[in-house]
C-alpha cells in the first residue's frame, strides 16, 4: 500500500517525463481509477487516504492540496524520490497513460455516473466533501 502523496507524486514525474503533463483535476481523477482497479483486481487499497465526494467528482484532500498552487494548469514539477514496486508499476502506469490524454471532462463525466460511488454520496451536493466508503468504491465504482 501506498501514501497518496507519493502515489500522486509518482504519476505527476511520470507524466512530467513523458511531456504530458497533468492538472490536479486529472489526477484525482486517476487516483480514484487506481483505487477502484486495484480493490477491483486485487481486493485491497492502493492508498488509505480518504478520497471525497466534491463537486467536480472524487477527490484525495490532501493530494488536491498539495498541488493546488497548480490550478488549472498542467503540474511541471518533478520529484525522484518516490518508485512504485513491480506489478504496482505496471498497473499504475497503464491507468496514468490510459486516462491522461482523455478530456479532463470527460474524466469528470465518468466519475459522475447516476449510479457510481461519487453520485452516491455527493446527492446533488448534500454530500458535499463527504468520504466515499472503500467498499461503495469497490462495488460500484
Amino acid at each position: 500500500m501506498y501514501k497518496a502523496i507519493d502515489l500522486s507524486k509518482y504519476i505527476v514525474s511520470k507524466c512530467v517525463r513523458d511531456n504530458i503533463p497533468i492538472s490536479n483535476l486529472q489526477l484525482q481523477k486517476i487516483l480514484y481509477y487506481i483505487q477502484k482497479e486495484f480493490l477491483r483486481d486485487k481486493g485491497q487499497v492502493s492508498f488509505s487516504d480518504d478520497i471525497e465526494a466534491w463537486q467536480f467528482g472524487p477527490v484525495v484532500p490532501n493530494v488536491y492540496y498539495f498541488f493546488c498552487g497548480f490550478g488549472a494548469m498542467p503540474i511541471s514539477r518533478m520529484y525522484d524520490d518516490i518508485s512504485v514496486s513491480g506489478i504496482d508499476l505496471v498497473k499504475v502506469d497503464a491507468i496514468v497513460e490510459e486516462k491522461r490524454i482523455l478530456d479532463p471532462w470527460v474524466l469528470v463525466s465518468d466519475t459522475h455516473k447516476p449510479d457510481g460511488a461519487w453520485a452516491t454520496i455527493y446527492k446533488n451536493g448534500s454530500g458535499n466533501h463527504k468520504v466515499i466508503p472503500i467498499p461503495l468504491i469497490k462495488a460500484v465504482g
